[in-house]
């Protein structure tokens, strides 16, 4: 999903290590070349596309949006490196000012320079409040931002918020060419100008994302001359296309990558991610809401056999939006599958088991629908094994596919099979996620989650450059998730690529959820270089 997401930004601080695993594999249909055997062209496919190609609306956020650059980009290992600033800000003592020096000589792709003006006009248009930009909130701390001459820019934040620096990864919007039109709707939004390496050429909704090198990008223009996503949604085609020499690359589940071990002519490249899978239990169903449902679900599922038999052990148990190998993840809030614990819950809450098995409270079945996204395998799988674990408790759990289009207007009412997740920081995945002020704000807070004790501990999280402060805080909320989860965590999953071996400068970065289009081993296509 890409703005259809539980999501927030990436972060310069992370727990784990980046994994990066390239396995060499041979070809038995001999070379394939989605881009005919170009060496200054690829062709990859993604599963998702994004909704708006406008940084005003939330693309290029987290970075690696290959149109745009922001102030600052992270590197392979995640850390804040400068780019259309010359340095990492310098930080007031108190945690307000944030004052960057901008790289001189920047043109936007049609020729007009950059300067400091557009840098204030992006985020001030961002805070607008007649923008529609679902991440609005992740600048909430930012309380004005102004220009000094042509190459300086001041942010003044209303409180210190530790994370600022890495908020500014967001593509920055010239000036010139979105202003004056409809920030939501405007011609900006599907044809935009940028400072990145990339051109956009061509934007087929639901079919392909094109882009050309920009000879004039300020960090030399890549080898790569043209780029193109390809969206294909279904998991088997993607991979069917990838085998018949259609693409060059392309993200798959673990089931249909290991199908490409043998391939010499292909490599595959493993990231680990905080990407998870997640059900939504949205409160107004009379089941799903029930607090009892919840925490029984909670210990019901075999998140262990999902990772083993659905990830084929290409990730990990989740108990929350905080991977478990993560610094920020609050240690004994893991849950273990215990089928007995939840049939006494359910039973202690008076949900006790009807004539079919089915348990039944005041006249109500213990039953709900529970959607996900069609021709994901991974989803599917997901939604399948919770079903059968929930059963096994006396839930009874109807899984229906549908596209995002069908999917949304149920989920106030209906559980959903949804994705989520962003590297380092806290705050940038759980306030959308969790915070109640953002109860039904589209694919924010899918399950429309409400827990006053949850909502302050996010708000203390975000408000202190204090890392013991805020650890303290983001357990809480950890540990407030056991007592009342609006959501079942299942499966923190690494993302699998596989990608022609004709080129040199693949690596991985640790992903978020929206694998594919700002990540995978393109994340830095435009310094890749043909191999001789």
């Amino acid at each position: 999903m890409t703005a259809r997401s539980i999501r927030a930004a990436a972060a310069a601080t992370l727990a784990g290590a980046l994994a990066l695993t390239a396995a060499a594999c041979s070809n038995p249909g001999g070379s394939a070349a989605g881009s005919g055997g170009a060496k200054d062209s690829a062709v990859v496919g993604i599963a998702y596309e994004p909704e708006t190609l406008s940084p005003l609306l939330g693309y290029g956020k987290d970075g690696n949006s290959k149109i745009f650059d922001g102030l600052l980009a992270f590197n392979r290992a995640m850390k804040l490196r400068p780019a259309l600033a010359v340095a990492l800000p310098e930080v007031s003592k108190d945690g307000l000012t944030y004052t960057y020096k901008l790289r001189k000589g920047v043109t936007f792709s049609d020729g007009k320079p950059f300067t400091a003006k557009d840098v204030v006009f992006t985020y001030r248009t961002i805070l607008d409040p007649k923008t529609n930009n679902p991440s609005k909130t992740e600048l909430d701390a930012l309380a004005d931002v102004k220009a000094v001459g042509d190459d300086t820019v001041v942010f003044t934040l209303k409180y210190p918020y530790a994370a600022f620096a890495e908020r500014t990864v967001l593509g920055i919007a010239p000036q010139h060419a979105a202003a004056g039109q409809d920030v939501n709707s405007g011609a900006f939004t599907t044809k935009p100008i940028g400072t990145g390496p990339y051109i956009l050429t061509g934007w087929s909704k639901g079919e392909k994302i094109s882009f050309k090198a920009n000879p004039r990008y300020w960090g030399g223009a890549p080898a790569v001359k043209k780029f193109t996503m390809a969206i294909i949604k279904d998991d088997d085609v993607r991979a069917t296309r990838l085998r018949s020499g259609d693409l060059d690359g392309a993200i798959l589940p673990p089931n249909l990558a290991k199908g490409f071990k043998n391939d010499r002519g292909r490599k595959t490249y493993e990231a680990h991610t905080y990407d998870y899978r997640t059900v939504t239990l949205p409160t107004h169903n009379k089941v799903a809401g029930d607090t009892a449902v919840r925490q029984a679900l909670d210990v019901a599922v075999d998140r262990q056999a999902m990772v083993d038999k659905i990830l084929e052990g290409a990730g990990k148990p989740a108990y929350g939006p905080v991977p478990t190998d993560s610094e920020w993840f609050a240690t004994g809030t893991e849950r273990t599958h215990d089928l007995a614990k939840a049939k006494k819950i359910l039973d202690d809450a008076g949900w006790k088991p009807g004539p079919d098995g089915v348990r039944v409270k005041n006249g109500v079945r213990a039953a709900f629908p529970l959607w996900y996204l069609s021709g994901d395998k991974l989803r599917q799988d997901h939604a399948l094994a919770y079903a059968s674990d929930a059963k096994k408790a006396g839930i009874d759990i109807k899984t229906q596919a549908g596209t995002w289009e069908v999917i949304e207007p149920r989920m106030k009412d209906d559980a959903v099979l949804a994705g989520g997740g962003s590297p380092g920081d806290p705050d940038f995945d759980q306030y959308l996620l969790l915070h109640s002020t953002l109860a039904g704000d589209g694919f924010n807070n899918m399950a429309r989650y409400a827990d006053k004790t949850v909502d302050k501990a996010l708000d203390d999280g975000r408000r202190t450059n204090d890392k013991a402060a805020r650890k303290a805080a983001y357990d809480t909320v950890q540990r407030q998730l056991v007592k009342n989860p609006g959501y079942t965590f299942l499966t923190h999953i690494d993302h699998l690529y596989v990608v022609n071996d004709k080129w040199d400068g693949l690596t991985t970065q640790v992903e978020p959820h929206d694998h594919g289009l700002a990540s995978g081993p393109w994340w830095n296509v435009e310094i890749w270089k043909p191999k001789k």
